[in-house]
């Protein structure tokens, strides 16, 4: 029988807030219940291993984050709402390094095809590259350049890996700028004509 007061809900919200404080490759199913002050067992009830927990986790943590995104991008377009987008994305990522981690691991492609998270993301990073003329297959490869970019930037920074003086603000600015740039030059592929 689960122990009062826990619910799959808050067990994922748990494992959330210890992924900020520990780091996401800590979270486990044992560090929860020490967290909750009971055994293993306990848990089990609300999350069947340590892979659906992260699982639950990274959608947790995807929905918290594109929900900031799809705010701060309402009502713009072009490089307002690529410079919304990015700030947005980067604030997340710093404020929540372990949730930030965990929307970056892989997730069963079944559970992706199901799930209104990554609707929602696709919807509103698709949306936002629109207002750009793209078009698929430009549409992934410029998804791709973006996220490659925010989260390498994301990464060097939160881990202390601009060592340069140059104030790091200033190169995330001109980044996007240049993410903006290319996104208005943007290659396009030649459609095949029989």
């Amino acid at each position: 029988m689960a122990r009062a007061g826990l619910t799959t809900t808050r067990v994922v919200e748990a494992a959330a807030e210890l992924a900020d404080e520990v780091g996401f490759e800590k979270v486990t199913v044992t560090a929860l219940a020490r967290r909750f002050g009971v055994k293993d067992a306990s848990l089990y009830s609300h999350v069947k291993n340590v892979q659906e927990l992260r699982t639950r986790l990274a959608l947790l943590a995807g929905g918290e984050m594109i929900e900031r995104i799809e705010l701060a991008v309402a009502g713009r377009a072009g490089k307002d709402a690529l410079v919304a987008f990015a700030d947005a994305y980067r604030e997340y990522a710093l404020e929540h390094p372990g949730r930030y981690a965990a929307t970056q691991i892989r997730v069963d492609p079944a559970l992706v095809a199901d799930s209104a998270v990554f609707r929602r993301t696709a919807e509103v990073t698709y949306g936002m590259l629109r207002a750009y003329g793209l078009t698929e297959p430009d549409l992934t490869d410029a998804v791709r350049l973006l996220r490659s970019t925010f989260h390498g930037y994301c990464h060097l920074e939160s881990s202390g890996g601009f060592g340069h003086p140059r104030d790091v603000q200033t190169s995330w600015d001109k980044a996007v700028d240049a993410l903006h740039l290319a996104l208005e030059h943007w290659p396009r592929e030649e459609k095949n004509h029989v």
